[in-house]
Parts: C-alpha cells; sequence; structure tokens
C-alpha cells in the first residue's frame, strides 16, 4: 500500500476539482424529471465539465471486466447501486431515484462525488433510505480525522445503516484519490473500530456509503458495469470527497448547489 500524502497547494487543487464536480450535479439537479433520458444527463454534465475547463474522469476509465467506460457520469437508476451506464432507452419516470457518481480531472488533480437524487413524488420508504444513506456518510466524515483508522469511518457507516435495516454493500469500497481516482487506502462501509490503515494530515480519500432498502446482495450486468441489487430493492449512493486533519476533516466537494434545488424540485 502506498498512500500519498498531499500539499496545501495539491488540496487546493483538488478542492477546485471537486467543487466543479459539485456544481455539475447541481447543474444536473435542474433536468432531473419524469421524461428524461439518462443518455441526455450525461450529454449535459458532458458539456458542463468540458466548458469549465476539466474532463470528465469516468469517460474512458478502463473496466477488468471488459471494454472502457463509455460515458462521462454514472447513472445508477433504482436497484442499480452504481456504475449504472447513460442510454437513450432509461427514461425517468415518476418515483424513481438516481444515483450519479461524478468525476472531474482538473489541473492534474481528480474530484469524486456522488448524490442520489429523486425523480418527481418518492415514497416515504424510498426517501428514508436516502436520509439514512447520506446521514450515515457524515458519520462517516467524523470519523475522518488524523489519528483514527480506516476501520473506525466503515465502522459508523455500517452501524448506522445495519441499525435502520439496512444492507451495506460489501464488494465496493470508498478509497484514496489524488491525481489517480482511485488510490490507496481502500475505505469500505463495513468494519470494526480500531482496524485499517491509519489516518494521517493531508490524505485525501473518498468516502461513499453504497446502501441497500433490502440484502446487501449484489451482481453485475450483461453490460459488465451495473452492479444492482440482487433482490431488486432500491439503494442509494452517497458521496464526497474528504483531506483527513487534525479535529476535523476538511469537506472538498459540496452538495450545496444541490441541496439549493432540492426544496424547489420535490
Amino acid at each position: 500500500m502506498k498512500i500519498f500524502l498531499k500539499t496545501e497547494d495539491e488540496i487546493e487543487l483538488m478542492r477546485q476539482a471537486n467543487q466543479l464536480v459539485g456544481k455539475t450535479l447541481g447543474e444536473l439537479a435542474k433536468h432531473i424529471k419524469p421524461g428524461v433520458t439518462t443518455l441526455q444527463l450525461d450529454k449535459i454534465a458532458d458539456e458542463f465539465i468540458r466548458d469549465h475547463g476539466a474532463v470528465p474522469t469516468f469517460k474512458g476509465f478502463p473496466n477488468p471486466y471488459g471494454g472502457p467506460f463509455p460515458a462521462s457520469i454514472c447513472t445508477s437508476v433504482n436497484d442499480v447501486v452504481v456504475h449504472g451506464v447513460p442510454d437513450e432507452k432509461t427514461v425517468l419516470t415518476d418515483g424513481d431515484i438516481i444515483s450519479i457518481d461524478c468525476g472531474t480531472l482538473l489541473n492534474g488533480f481528480n474530484g469524486d462525488s456522488c448524490y442520489t437524487f429523486c425523480v418527481g413524488e418518492v415514497s416515504d420508504e424510498v426517501k428514508q433510505l436516502l436520509r439514512v444513506t447520506k446521514e450515515s456518510l457524515y458519520l462517516g466524515i467524523e470519523n475522518a480525522v488524523a489519528g483514527h483508522h480506516v476501520g473506525d469511518i466503515s465502522y459508523a457507516v455500517q452501524s448506522y445503516c445495519e441499525a435502520a435495516g439496512y444492507g451495506v454493500v460489501r464488494e465496493l469500497t470508498g478509497h484514496g484519490i489524488g491525481r489517480e481516482m482511485h488510490e490507496d487506502p481502500q475505505v469500505p462501509n463495513y468494519g470494526r473500530r480500531g482496524n485499517g490503515a491509519i489516518l494521517k494530515p493531508s490524505m485525501c480519500i473518498a468516502i461513499e456509503p453504497m446502501i441497500t432498502m433490502g440484502k446487501r446482495d449484489i451482481y453485475l450486468k450483461a453490460d459488465r458495469w451495473s452492479v444492482c441489487t440482487r433482490d431488486g430493492k432500491p439503494a442509494a449512493h452517497f458521496e464526497h470527497t474528504v483531506a483527513v486533519c487534525r479535529g476535523k476533516a476538511e469537506i472538498l466537494s459540496s452538495f450545496e448547489e444541490v441541496e439549493t434545488l432540492e426544496g424547489k424540485l420535490y
């Protein structure tokens, strides 16, 4: 395991990349409604990212099971946990949820964040899943401080979500991030306190709970990208990139633009 600590200047560059991700998610929030295809959302994101001087990190990202990722964002609808591939056939309908995972490469550093959106009127049961998943993300972030262990983050997410009766996906994890989208260490959403790598100041990590309404079992679709719940129940995914500090983690990405619009949209 090789963990890259960042300088203050590098963390500032990472903040800029991550703030652009937040702005992209905010732009997409304006267009998420019944009748929109996931391919339309991908085109909006691609244009927005490039217009701001960055490139979408996900486009062309290598897949150990097949070809490179064909789009600029991941659009995971309902039972798709992560890595949903945008296409013209997937049309959003009232009551859906869609997790949009977005990455940008700006000035040599990566930004990475994900938000799960409601489409039209969503059931209270599904809204509760989203609320708990988002809350677990911030509980994980509270533990992303120097001197703690990765397992402290993992335990915080797992214990909170499982106490609410939800499944915690094991096969997919958060990760270190910097010049590369995926760096060491891995940051699972399950684990034991005191286990895993020790967190040091200036480490940058992406924390991303992937939580299911039913059982945690998943499978890979024929497209070799989309990861779905085996029982067909919905899943939520929220992600922030943070810099580890002494006392309190610094969140480099942002949900501010999305959350400013949420009240108007839903």
